[in-house]
This record gives C-alpha cells, structure tokens and sequence, in this order.
C-alpha cells in the first residue's frame, strides 16, 4: 500500500511521525520530506465494526473505551461522486448530504493522485511550490494549524453530482491523503473549518440549512448573506426540490437519487487506519513472505522459520530509503526446490510483532511445537485482570484486541477479547526544577539551602515543582541504588504505600524511610539481638487474633480496590496493637502474619517463615482465611461529660443497658458531681454520657 512517511533529506532515515518536529529529525536535526513508500499493513479497519461492538463486553474504564470509540471514529453518510472534465471522479464521504447544496470548492490533500490533472498550466509553478511546503509538515501540524489555513488553486474545476455546478478545485494541507478519500467538499455556511477557508480564499458562502421553526425564512433569507456557519441540523433552503425537507429527510432521500444518478452511495466509514506493519531498518523480525519476478507473493516454508536476520557490518539504509536488509543478495535471493528464485521481503515488523499477543505465551510457555497449545488456551481463556497505562488505550491495548481477534476467527485462540477486566495505574511523579525563564534545571545540578533551592552552577535560585520522571530532567529515582541503600522490601512496601494504584504519586525519600523504619521495628520485635527468632509464646493472646484478623480484613479490602496503601497501614496499625497486648506470638499467629505480608516483602517473610522451621516454600502457602467473629467489637470507649465538657473515658462493655451505664458514668463522675443538682442525663449509645448541672 503506498504510505507517505517521513524520510531524511540524505534518503537514508525512514522516520515515524513522532520523531519530526517542524520538518527536522528529532535526532542530528536533517530536513526531512514526504515520500510515497510500498509499505505492509494489517488491514485492522475491517475488523473496525467488531472492535467498536465488542467494546461493550469489556469491564474497562469509561474513559478508556471512549478513547477507542473515538479512535475508531464510526460515521453514517455518503460517498459522492465529483466529475471532472475529462470524466475521472473525485470521491468524497460526507457526513453531511443534507448540505450538499451549500458546496462551494472541492479541496484535495496536496498528495492526491488527481492534483495533477485538475491543475491547468498557468497554475503547476505554483502548485508544486506548496506541495513542497506540505512535504515539509507533519501530519500533527497539518491537523493542528486550522485557524491559520492556506490553500492553493489548482485552475480546474468539478461538477456538482446532482445541480451540474462547476466548481473550483484547490489542494490545502489540512486535508490529509490518507484519512478518508483524501478530498473533502468546502461547506462553509455549515463547517467552521470549511468556513475558515472560504473567508480566506474569498469564496462564496451558501446557506443551505436552517433552524427548525424558522419557516418564514426560506422565502425571504438571502442564500449568500451568511457571516458565520450554523453547524447543526434544521430545515433544508436554497436546495432545488429538497427545500422545506427535515436534515434526515434530505440525507436519505439525497442519498437515494445519488444512488439512481450513479454519483454515490450510502457509506458506513471509520476514522482508523489500516496498520502500517513495515520498517525499513536492521533491527526486527524479518518477514516471513517471498516475491517473484512476477509479483507473486508466497509464505516461507514452516520447515525454514524463524527467519534469521543475517550479520551485517554496515547497518545504514539505502539510498532509497530501503531497509540494509536489501543489501544482502546472498540472504534476500531463495531458490526454491522446484528451482524458482525469490526475493525476500526486506522489510522488518516492529516491536509490536510480540507485544500484541506476549501474554498468550504466559499461558504456556514450554511448549516446543507451538507459541501455545489449544489445551492451554481453552483452559485460561483470556487475561482475568490488565494493569497497564491508559497511554496505551489507541496503541498497544487497541492493537492487540485486533491481533487477538483475528487469532480467534481462525480458531487459535477461545475468547474474542483478550483482556477481560482493565485497571489504568497513576504514574509515580518526582521533584522537578525550573530557573526564572521556565527552563527546566536538571535536579543533579540543584542543591537544597535555607530557603529553598539554587543551581549549583551559578547559585541563581530555582522553582521546585511536581513532574513526572524522566531521564531529561534527571528526577528519576533508581531503583537499584534504593535496593542497595534501603533494601528491597522496603521499596515493595514504600511503593504501595504511597496510595491508591489509581492515582498519580509523588516520590518522597521521607516515605521511604518511614516504611524502612517499620520494618526494622518489625525484625526487632521478632527476632532477637542474635538475629534468632524471639522465643514464640504457648498461650494464644485473643487480642493478637484481633489485631491480626482485622489487618486481613483491611489487606483483603485492598485487593478489591487496588488501594494497597491501606494494607501497609494496616501492617503497622497491627504490630501498635500486638504492642499494647503485652503479649507475643504464637508459631500459629506468627505464620500468620507473614503469610498475610509476604506478597508485599517476600524477602522478610520467607525468612522469617524459614526461621519457623518450615521445609517447604511460603510462596505455595494457602492464604489466610477471615474469620469475622474477631471483628466484632466487644467494647467500646464510653465518653463522660459534664455540662459538654468531657471529664473522663471510660472502656466497658458494649452489651450494657441505659441504666447499667448511667451507673458506671455516675461512679466515675462522683467526684465531678459531688453535692452539685443534676437536671438532665443525656446518653448517646455507644458513644457518650453527659450529665446536665444546675450552675452554683
């Protein structure tokens, strides 16, 4: 299919869209252009309906099925039929039929096959000139500068499908070759882009619809008067036998006649794109196809897979821009048995050859004749939970839901969906720092002072701000350097702690070693001065039990709904509790309790699990069961109060009567309300007792 990437003026860079910034190289800064390449493509826009569908199976964010949906970018309308005057036909797709009466230009993207046809002589100097200036931006750019259109005449000019109207033909840059047909119809009075290039061409702007209720105005309004554009549905004017007709009344009818006219049909479109599969460099997996002189394209025999890249010295593009891989007859030339040359396919596939489908591997990866077994498969199905970015809602997530879905219609794979439930996880921020001008100051060349922060360099100060990580700014924490430093444990546990797996979180050094202090307080409480285990009690304490069952309840919760962070507070809330109950662990509940930490420090707890003279591994341990009768509280803190103001607390039984507890209140209180008259009694069950006294 021929593709327009970006190429380095030198020939010999293929670049991604993202990686030009304002016609240059994001790396060495060459100029790069435009040109026409034969790349591959997955054709993931026939299985655009399916993936819309299918998106109403899936327990995913909202938010993140709206991204596809928009992405994918369904539209009902018409494929409409210009002709030129040597009778070709420039097609283009409308949502908007209902206004085809309104149009006052054709506009082609500066890349269309037609341009050069419909462009007279007296115009090529010019027209050639601003197709060299579109080469020069990227697609980005060009959708980006609608405010600042410009446009160019190509001299030639199209008839309208159903009025016979002549109408001027111009290339602009907002008009993209391979979105939809590549040519758009100009309907200014009811388009704010059109409506934008009408004004700066000086075209005539056509009112052809208005709003419902306004009937006088089809006698009586000027079609060319309009000074802004009315985008929205209404009543159809100034449109031959379709005026006074409903906006759908006009869109199926028109539809019809250009259908009986032979200048149109009905059309269902997607906004995606076929997936450009190619890349023209070294590295990557080889394509497993061969071609003949002829064209002919053939698979690479089972027997002769993988496709091996062969070794090259020189790894630099053709001039061409072909991949290195051309270059290499010896690899790209395959004689068959039957003694017919080939050519190989010289192209690589990107990394997301293996990034769409890795997790089916994971479902079994021992396997030798196959990626994965059918058992394997049909006994896992799909992926239960995806923790992943929702980055990678248009990109990795979308592209793999096709690959899966294309392994599913030949039978490879037992569920049309390959992600069942998905959980978008915030991004750990960082410190960052910015100088007086905005520019940003690497956080290694900033040092701490009294008052705040400066740059080393020349002591200027600098503004300390929250960003996220990156290796610009040089805030990213290294992991490695915390394990050496603080353990690995203690990055688990700081990791978690630092809130809800939904939320963006900032790095803090104080939170680190705050989760590093709670585990040394932990091992000194088990273990002995000898790094020996403490000598485990005989007596089972029911306090501990109550400790150690309600952090399980809050460690389960957590589990639901990715708030790790209020497990870790439930670790430490338990060893206060297990503190206050001057009472020490039996083997039982002390195996507990590791067995209920160990997914969050695994290196503490499998030594501590070691240490109670177990033979076999914690990671194989059932996880602890709930038991709720430790949850029900047996007491409760009964707050005593004289005239509002408290005078004691008091811990009793959460079982007492009114009267039970009136007493207790009255014996607690007695030197408070000695010899004073007390005209009311006020309790609030299990929270407070308030005594009401005459004032002396």
């Amino acid at each position: 299919k021929g593709i327009m990437p970006w190429v380095a003026r030198n020939g010999k860079t293929v670049l991604a869209n993202e990686e030009v910034i304002n016609g240059r190289s994001e790396r060495g800064n060459y100029i790069c252009e435009r040109r026409p390449l034969t790349q591959w493509v997955f054709k993931i826009t026939q299985y655009a309906e399916k993936l819309l569908n299918d998106l109403d199976l899936l327990d995913w964010p909202e938010s993140v099925k709206k991204m596809q949906r928009d992405w994918i970018g369904r539209s009902e309308g018409a494929m409409i039929d210009f002709t030129t005057q040597d009778n070709q036909s420039v097609q283009v797709f409308s949502t908007r039929p209902d206004t085809l009466f309104g149009v006052v230009a054709l506009v082609l993207a500066p890349e269309h096959p037609l341009v050069s046809s419909l462009t007279i002589d007296s115009h090529k100097d010019e027209v050639l000139k601003y197709q060299t200036q579109a080469n020069q931006k990227s697609e980005r750019d060009r959708k980006a500068e609608v405010q600042k259109i410009t446009a160019c005449s190509l001299g030639g000019v199209v008839k309208h499908p159903l009025s016979g109207e002549s109408l001027p033909v111009y290339i602009a840059d907002y008009v993209l070759a391979d979105y939809g047909t590549g040519a758009v119809m100009a309907v200014p009075a009811h388009d704010e882009r059109d409506f934008l290039f009408a004004k700066t061409m000086g075209l005539p702007i056509k009112k052809v619809i208005q709003i419902e209720n306004s009937e006088s105005l089809i006698q009586t309004e000027s079609q060319t008067e309009s000074v802004s554009c009315f985008t929205g549905e209404g009543i159809l004017i100034h449109s031959d036998s379709y005026t006074g007709l409903t906006s759908q009344q006009a869109k199926s009818l028109i539809i019809k006649d250009l259908e009986k006219k032979q200048k149109g049909q009905f059309r269902v479109t997607y906004k995606i794109r076929d997936w450009i599969f190619s890349r023209q460099r070294y590295w990557g997996e080889p394509f497993p196809l061969l071609v003949s002189d002829s064209g002919d394209i053939i698979l690479v025999d089972e027997i002769n897979l993988p496709v091996e890249l062969p070794p090259m010295i020189d790894f630099q593009p053709s001039p061409d821009g072909s991949s290195p891989l051309a270059r290499v007859n010896e690899w790209v030339t395959v004689q068959t048995p039957e003694g017919k040359v080939y050519r190989r396919v010289t192209d690589t596939m990107p990394g997301w050859a293996g990034s769409c489908w890795y997790y089916l591997r994971f479902m079994d990866p021992h396997c030798q004749t196959a990626p994965w077994s059918h058992e394997a498969v049909k006994y896992w199905k799909q992926v239960d939970l995806y923790v992943g970015g929702a980055s990678h809602a248009v990109m990795h997530l979308l592209y793999a839901r096709f690959w899966h879905k294309v392994l599913f219609d030949i039978g490879l794979v037992a569920t049309p969906e390959p992600f069942k439930k998905l959980f978008n996880q915030g991004m750990v921020t960082a410190f960052a720092f910015r100088d007086e001008t905005g520019r940003l100051v690497p956080s290694d060349e900033v040092q701490t002072t009294g008052t705040g922060w400066v740059r080393i360099s020349d002591q200027k100060p600098v503004e300390r701000f929250i960003s996220k990580m990156a290796k610009s700014l040089r805030n990213v924490v290294n992991p490695d350097q915390v394990i050496e430093e603080k353990g690995c444990d203690a990055l688990r546990l700081y990791q978690m702690f630092m809130g809800p797996l939904a939320d963006d979180k900032p790095w803090d050094d104080v939170g680190l070693s705050g989760c590093e202090n709670f585990l040394k307080k932990l091992w000194n409480f088990i273990f002995d001065e000898n790094q020996n285990l403490k000598h485990l009690s005989t007596n089972e304490s029911p306090a501990i039990w109550k400790a150690l069952h309600k952090a399980l309840k809050r460690v389960n919760d957590s589990f639901d709904h990715f708030n790790f962070n209020t497990s870790v507070a439930a670790f430490m809330e338990c060893l206060n509790d297990v503190k206050e109950s001057e009472s020490y662990f039996t083997s039982e509940q002390l195996s507990f309790l590791v067995k209920m930490m160990h997914p969050f420090i695994p290196h503490f707890t499998s030594e501590v699990w070691e240490k109670l003279g177990n033979k076999t591994k914690i990671d194989y341990e059932k996880w602890p069961e709930l038991n709720i009768s430790f949850l029900v509280e047996n007491t409760f803190e009964l707050v005593l109060q004289v005239n509002g103001k408290i005078r004691k607390r008091k811990v009793v039984a959460i079982d007492l009567n009114e009267d039970a507890i009136f007493k207790i209140a009255e014996e607690e209180l007695r030197e408070h309300l000695k010899g004073l008259s007390i005209l009311k009694r006020i309790y609030v069950p299990k929270k407070l007792c308030n005594y009401v006294i005459k004032p002396q």
